[in-house]
């Protein structure tokens, strides 16, 4: 099995190797391309390329987070329904699911589909320079891979992580004479800041683009604490480098969730009374005063023409004699 799983991520580890190589060609124009700083901002680079091939997918997420707003007021009835049928009412929630084109999950995404990116990476630094055998790209530019191998950040190397400073785990570790102390104290750093963001980012989310009534309101809490503690426990025995990929894509990933929220906010949510707010006050200072949708325009009734009363002959006889 672990067979079949290295040669579904050979193909995958060669792309990434190959966008990692472009990227430090790239940075290698200013700056050293011996430095540890150059590969770094390599790992930054292989996150804008992977975050820009995937915005489909993000605006998909975005689609099915609006989807699940407007479904509510049918997810209510439903549980209302089958109050007592906790099997019957999530079959008839998956087939509105179904009907609808909206997935509950489709906020797990990007994470979802940047984890073999995240294993074959790990794969290329741990496996690959830490040990100086070529994967991927790497296969016939040994030189490259020693200059990757060779480059530190603070005397720290990109493939060094923290289990590897315990006892004897990491002979290459110990082999490239890297300062443990500086390599458990980046690490620790990276580890917080990567469970920080992830925190951050869940937490928006809820407080600002999720109505309070929404029935995955208590999915989104489960999510907002278990993300953090996953990348916590499990970031120990990370590299550094895949530390930097991954803190760097919490960042993308939470100024790009801040602006949505901030522009195109989800309707019934907290930010979106404030985009509707911010919007009035924007038209006041042009002297613009916009109506409110439910309001229906007041028209004034026209007249109503007086019609003369009919009279008969005989008073109509008489009113000629008197004049």
């Amino acid at each position: 099995m672990i067979d079949s799983l290295l040669a579904i991520l050979s193909p995958l580890e060669y792309a990434i190797s190959a966008v990692l190589v472009f990227w430090h060609s790239i940075f290698s124009l200013v700056l050293d391309p011996a430095l540890g700083v150059t590969w770094a901002l390599s790992i930054v680079g292989l996150v804008v390329t992977v975050r820009i091939l995937i915005i489909p997918l993000f605006v998909k997420q975005v689609k099915s987070q609006r989807n699940l707003q407007v479904l509510q007021p049918r997810m209510k009835e439903l549980q209302k329904k089958y109050a007592g049928d906790r099997e019957k009412l999530g079959q008839e929630m998956m087939k509105l699911y179904k009907e609808t084109g909206t997935n509950p999950l489709a906020s797990c995404f990007p994470i979802l589909l940047q984890a073999p990116i995240f294993f074959a990476l790990f794969r290329v630094l741990q496996y690959g320079i830490s040990q100086q055998q070529p994967l991927g790209f790497f296969k016939g530019r040994e030189e490259l891979l020693l200059q990757a191998y060779e480059g530190t950040i603070f005397g720290v190397p990109l493939w060094a992580y923290f289990l590897g400073t315990i006892g004897t785990n990491s002979p290459e570790l110990v082999a490239s004479g890297a300062n443990f102390t500086t390599v458990r104290i980046m690490t620790l750093i990276l580890v917080v800041f990567m469970s920080g963001t992830t925190f951050l980012t869940q937490r928006q989310l809820m407080v600002k683009n999720m109505a309070a009534d929404n029935p995955m309101a208590q999915q989104q809490k489960i999510l907002l604490y278990v993300f953090p503690i996953i990348f916590a426990v499990g970031g120990v025995g990370f590299p550094i480098g895949v530390l930097i990929y991954w803190s760097t894509t919490n960042v993308w990933s939470m100024g790009q969730q801040f602006w949505i929220i901030r522009n195109n906010p989800t309707p019934g949510t907290p930010a979106y009374d404030t985009w509707e707010k911010r919007k009035k006050e924007k038209l006041a200072k042009k002297g613009i005063v916009e109506d409110s949708p439910n309001q229906e325009e007041q028209k004034p009734e026209p007249p109503k023409r007086q019609q003369p009363k009919k009279k008969s002959r005989k008073n109509r006889n008489k009113k000629k004699r008197e004049d």
